[in-house]
Parts: C-alpha cells; sequence; structure tokens
C-alpha cells in the first residue's frame, strides 16, 4: 500500500451518512426540482467563497434544505464535503454565521429588495409584500449567532 492509498482510505473513514436527517419528496418531479435548486444554492454558495460581495453559508444551507428534501447522496456529499462541510456543521452545532457573510447578505437583500420595491413593482400591496419578507429575512439573520473569523478561501 502506498501513502496515497493510506489517505484515501482515512479520508473514506471520516464519512458520515446523514441520510437520517433528509426527508426526500415522494413526488419525483418536485424532488428533481429541489435537486435542481440545490445545485442552483451550491453554485452561487461556491462563487461566493471568491467573491467578497457574495455570502457562502447562506446558500449552503439552501442547498443543505434542498438536498435533504431532493437528494441523499447530494445531502451527505454537501455535508461531508472539506470545503463547504465545516461551515454548515459550524452553523448547525449554534456556532453561527460568519459575519462577513451577514454583512453581505444583508446588504444584498436590502439592495435587490429595495431596488425591486422601488423601480420595478408598480403595485403598492406587492410592494409591501416584498419588504415584508426582506424585513423578516434580515431579522432571522440578525437572530442568529455571529462568528468573528472569516470564511474560508478554497
Amino acid at each position: 500500500m502506498n501513502r496515497s492509498t493510506d489517505s484515501r482510505r482515512t479520508a473514506e473513514s471520516r464519512i458520515i451518512d446523514y441520510s437520517h436527517e433528509t426527508n426526500l419528496a415522494k413526488n419525483p418531479g418536485l424532488r428533481l426540482l429541489w435537486i435542481i435548486l440545490g445545485w442552483f444554492f451550491v453554485s452561487l454558495g461556491f462563487i461566493g467563497a471568491f467573491l467578497p460581495v457574495m455570502p457562502t453559508t447562506i446558500f449552503l444551507i439552501l442547498a443543505a434544505y434542498f438536498f435533504a428534501r431532493g437528494s441523499v447522496r447530494f445531502y451527505n456529499w454537501l455535508l461531508n464535503n472539506r470545503f463547504f462541510g465545516r461551515l454548515l456543521h459550524d452553523w448547525r452545532a449554534g456556532l453561527g454565521i460568519p459575519l462577513q457573510a451577514k454583512v453581505i447578505a444583508i446588504a444584498m437583500i436590502t439592495l435587490a429588495i429595495g431596488t425591486s420595491a422601488a423601480f420595478f413593482v408598480e403595485t403598492l400591496a406587492v410592494r409591501l409584500l416584498l419588504i415584508a419578507i426582506g424585513l423578516g429575512v434580515i431579522t432571522y439573520l440578525l437572530r442568529q449567532p455571529t462568528r468573528t473569523v472569516s470564511l474560508p478561501h478554497l
């Protein structure tokens, strides 16, 4: 056995099965939608790891949510991922969301919803709904514990 085989076996032995945490949709079309949304948010989280203007943790939390309803395999992959898994484990353990991710997420929500409500939505009821949703998400983010450690670099 060479050294690379030993390290692979060690890494494989640390893989944890999280299938008991999943609640797959019974409808195959809905499962496919959840998987697509999961990969969409993984992609955004990946981009956010490189761009300082995009959060990572929030997108990965959303990806985990959708994968838990769409695919045991992808859910396990995400939680065992050497780059993203730590962020999700820290969040689940109550260690919180990194301060950088919170600030960027709140700024992006404010910018996107504010711009939409001010310039693109004409109906007052829809504007108020957008603002209420934005305030709800911002309130949720502010109530989560904050980690002062910066995001990992890939």
